[in-house]
């Protein structure tokens, strides 16, 4: 078995007027992700740790920012076209280690939602999904609560044949 391991960080800004997705859950809050896509920092550094795992760049490499095939788009779908180019280069994930640093809204209740999300898109168990949070204690720019982070590392393994 060959292993690869990958890491990838997201940052996205909050503003009034936009819908808060993290981990492919919708999230009530009054301030919601600014970006082109539904701006789900987590699913991001996902796709972001995928990529870099097998050196295939990241996530604006493979959908820009600049093209209106994604604007708005889902990152469920962007989570989902990341792991078949994975799969096409014959690897599966292990497990998935995240952690999302944000003042508010807090998210434990929705990280159950958030794990079974993404395991049903990248066919692996929720118990191989770590989804972390805390807080900046009010220090930054995640402190004020104008944007959130998000970190993930992954491991992939690819099966001798």
């Amino acid at each position: 078995m060959s292993f690869r391991i990958g890491s990838g960080i997201d940052f996205h800004q909050l503003t009034a007027g936009r819908d808060l997705w993290i981990g492919g859950v919708k999230i009530p809050h009054h301030k919601g992700s600014l970006g082109h896509s539904d701006a789900d920092v987590l699913l991001h550094a996902i796709c972001d740790a995928m990529l870099g795992a097998l050196c295939l760049g990241d996530i604006g490499v493979h959908f820009p920012d600049t093209s209106n095939e994604y604007k708005d788009i889902d990152s469920k779908i962007l989570l989902e076209k990341t792991y078949l180019l994975i799969i096409n280069k014959g690897y599966r994930v292990v497990n998935i280690d995240t952690t999302l640093c944000l003042q508010a809204p807090k998210i434990a209740s929705f990280i159950a939602q958030m794990q079974l999300a993404i395991a049903a898109i990248l066919h692996i168990q929720v118990s191989d999904i770590s989804i972390k949070a805390t807080t900046t204690e009010k220090m930054g720019f995640i402190g004020r609560e104008e944007g959130l982070t998000a970190y993930a590392t992954v491991l992939l393994s690819k099966e001798n044949k």
